[in-house]
């Protein structure tokens, strides 16, 4: 029997993203993802704008698009694919550089920006907790973290509501992708508790409607950094 422990994996995720670099791209600028062209794009940037910051940093940035729809906003882009940085990096909009989750744990990052964001980028387990962790490490003393994700409820589907590994799938996308990524599910309540265990109080939670179903595509989490670093 297959150890899902070993399927189900942080660095596998990092793999599968990285073999479907050009297909990702091409969907995301081709906007061939209707619900993010529908809904969730327009939600995160709207999000971000409401915090009105001046500097910012997209923590798994991918290839690049959100932080080139905010020029008004000084960004850094971040992800662990060298490919997708390289895509994201010849578009251009602001700066990116390829660090892992883990490296941005250990404080290879180094920032103080106003927000952080992740776009439908937290899927994995323990690195994502790493990176709540390492906030004051990025983000300034009383900075705003972003995190839009599925909707726990409508993601859920017919397994149980329980936080725990999930396999992968590129339903509706094009052939050209391989080998999906598992991802890590997790309840609205874990999501909160995952904030609040990391100093980032929740200030604001946002559920984007899908404008032709009126059903949740996604969930907007908006934590606050407490105001001292040590804090």
């Amino acid at each position: 029997m297959t150890d899902r422990s070993t399927v189900h994996s942080d660095a596998s995720i990092i793999a599968s993203w990285s073999r479907n670099t050009d297909p990702w791209t091409a969907a995301v600028r081709g906007g061939e993802i209707a619900s993010r062209v529908l809904a969730t794009n327009a939600a995160i940037v709207e999000a971000v704008r409401a915090r009105a910051p001046r500097t910012g940093v997209d923590l798994g940035c991918g290839e690049g698009w959100l932080v080139r729809a905010l020029p008004e906003v000084a960004m850094v882009g971040v992800d662990a694919s060298a490919g997708l940085v390289a895509r994201a990096r010849e578009a251009g909009g602001g700066e990116f550089r390829q660090l892992s989750y883990e490296e941005i744990a250990a404080g290879a990052l180094q920032l103080a920006a106003d927000v952080a964001v992740c776009n439908f980028s937290l899927i994995g387990d323990a690195a994502v907790r790493g990176l709540l962790r390492a906030a004051p490490g990025y983000l300034r003393p009383g900075g705003h973290l972003l995190v839009q994700t599925v909707h726990p409820l409508m993601a859920c589907g017919d397994a149980p509501y329980a936080d725990g590994w999930r396999d992968g799938s590129w339903a509706g996308f094009s052939s050209d992708f391989a080998d999906p990524a598992p991802w890590y599910f997790r309840t609205v309540s874990s999501w909160l508790a995952l904030f609040e265990e990391h100093g980032l109080r929740v200030v604001e939670m946002r559920e984007p409607l899908h404008p032709h179903n009126g059903k949740p595509v996604s969930l907007i989490l908006v934590g606050r950094l407490a105001g001292s670093a040590l804090g």
